[in-house]
């Protein structure tokens, strides 16, 4: 018989659908997660506050194969499970659709000033004029990675005609690689964060990039905050030396109140909810939860696989 240590929140899409060699052992809070941990082969603790993930993780010392519904493995402790020997799913791609919307949305509610027709729309206020008119068309986008997100974003860019240079750590055709895209960063209108939180990719965003990019231009980061020099930013934005920022993303989350970030007028912060927009995130996790499930009790290798050593 295999233990599994699987959260509460999950169990109504699930149950009915494990096979009888698994004995599922259900938690909603953080001490039953650890309470459960230790016999636990097979293990899903996902939290809120990775923290509370790792803790729970810190006690399933028995464990094999971890699954995680986030497509970020930052927080996780991977070097506990490499030397267990555990292998690490994650959920890249579960909420890729939702996220991709996502970035449009940022993108046109910044090109048409509708967070100003909204704010009209409060002040009882009908506008004789759009507040911009900027049109996504014949513009240029920087989309930096390209996994799930990436390859979504792309043919939704490029169909509202904006001129898409995406980069990858291993460089395609028509690619650039990653030492490729500093140099460029003032030809571009868009510039797109779709990246992994790895030590790699921490602080990219730094200062002198931000200075490179072109006057007016826009910032979209659904990646990290870690790979965004946040000070600099605020402070590009703040003497407005950039067009402005679309950030789902923050350090720290949630942010502080008091935080200069809310008050400024080209800061569009969007409480990291990019990942939650959508009907299906649960659904998918669990469907891809219960294929790995069968490979698992195969032999077979699983799908969605985290590299422990490159961090994605």
């Amino acid at each position: 018989m295999t233990f599994a240590t699987l959260p509460a929140l999950v169990r109504p899409l699930i149950e009915s659908r494990l096979p009888d060699w698994l004995t599922p052992r259900w938690f909603a809070t953080k001490d039953e997660a650890i309470a459960l941990a230790a016999d636990a082969e097979i293990g899903w603790f996902d939290f809120y506050e990775k923290p509370d993930m790792a803790a729970a993780i810190g006690h399933a010392t028995a464990m094999r194969w971890l699954h995680t519904l986030y497509a970020g493995v930052d927080g996780i402790p991977l070097d506990q499970l490499a030397r267990q020997g555990a292998v690490l799913t994650n959920g890249a791609g579960t909420n890729a659709v939702g996220i991709a919307e996502y970035v449009v949305m940022g993108m046109l509610s910044i090109a048409k000033g509708y967070r100003e027709v909204v704010r009209a729309q409060d002040r009882h206020e009908w506008l004789q004029n759009p507040p911009s008119k900027v049109e996504l068309a014949g513009t240029r986008a920087l989309l930096l990675g390209y996994g799930a997100i990436g390859q979504l974003l792309l043919p939704r860019l490029t169909a509202f005609g904006i001129e898409v240079s995406v980069v990858r750590r291993s460089p395609g055709p028509d690619m650039l690689g990653p030492d490729d895209w500093r140099p460029r960063l003032g030809e571009f209108d868009w510039v797109i964060l779709a990246v992994p939180a790895t030590p790699e990719t921490d602080g990219m965003m730094d200062a002198a990039a931000i200075a490179a990019m072109k006057p007016g231009a826009v910032l979209l980061n659904i990646a990290r905050g870690s790979v965004v020099d946040q000070d600099s930013l605020v402070e590009a934005l703040a003497a407005k030396r950039i067009g402005g920022a679309f950030l789902d993303v923050t350090t720290p989350e949630p942010l502080p109140p008091e935080h200069q970030l809310w008050s400024l007028p080209n800061a569009h912060i969007t409480m990291h909810l990019s990942g939650q927009a959508q009907e299906k995130m649960f659904l998918r996790g669990a469907d891809r939860f219960l294929a790995n499930l069968e490979r698992w009790h195969r032999g077979e290798p699983l799908e969605h696989g985290v590299d422990l050593q490159l961090g994605y």
